[in-house]
């Protein structure tokens, strides 16, 4: 039987408990980022470093998030080409026409709700002509359609009335949506997360 005061057993036995229990190894460092990814949050990390209350001039901008997913692909990214129409798309068609050469179309509708400045007909033609994405200030139509092909789509919303034609309105023209300019040769870098514009190519 152990001998000794008390509070000499207690410090004992506390001293036995604390040989026989071993840290836990930490684990907590972050993970680099994955360069293949060109994940926002990455970027964001890396090129917007200044805390977010500090009032500095920034290279990138962040679009606000107002935009939903509706494409096939969540993670698309590209230099932009835009238009810039309300409430009619023959030049989103027109665009979506040519060859995309991996760009992204920034179409700024406005932001109205009353009708869809793209279907799954236009999207068809985006994707099989080498256009990454579309992010477009204001609804598309045909979403259960559109979800299904290899192409990122962000929206506003949905709405199942097609637009009108008779105003085609501007093509290469710098635009302001959710907050951000963009202009003809932007990148565009956008996922899950949110959307991403800088002047210059973005790299981790």
């Amino acid at each position: 039987m152990p001998s000794g005061s008390p509070s000499d057993l207690l410090l004992q036995a506390c001293q036995s408990l604390s040989l026989s229990v071993r840290p836990a190894t930490s684990n907590s460092a972050t993970p680099p980022p994955d360069v293949m990814r060109s994940a926002t949050a990455d970027l964001c990390d890396k090129f917007l470093p200044d805390p977010v209350d500090i009032v500095t001039e920034r290279k990138v901008s962040i679009l606000q998030p107002i935009f939903r997913d509706y494409g096939g692909h969540k993670r698309f990214k590209g230099q932009a080409a835009t238009v810039k129409c309300f409430e009619n798309n023959p030049l989103v068609r027109e665009a979506l026409g040519e060859d995309g050469k991996g760009r992204v179309l920034i179409v700024d509708g406005g932001g109205s709700l009353r009708c869809a400045l793209l279907g799954d007909n236009i999207a068809e033609m985006g994707y099989k002509n080498g256009w990454s994405g579309l992010i477009i200030n204001g609804c598309v139509r045909d979403s259960e359609d559109i979800e299904k092909m290899p192409l990122g789509v962000k929206a506003l919303n949905t709405y199942p009335l097609k637009s009108a034609k008779r105003d085609p309105g501007m093509r290469d023209v710098a635009v302001t949506i959710a907050g951000a300019l963009i202009k003809p040769g932007d990148w565009i870098y956008a996922d899950k997360d949110g959307v991403l514009v800088s002047t210059g190519e973005l790299q981790l």
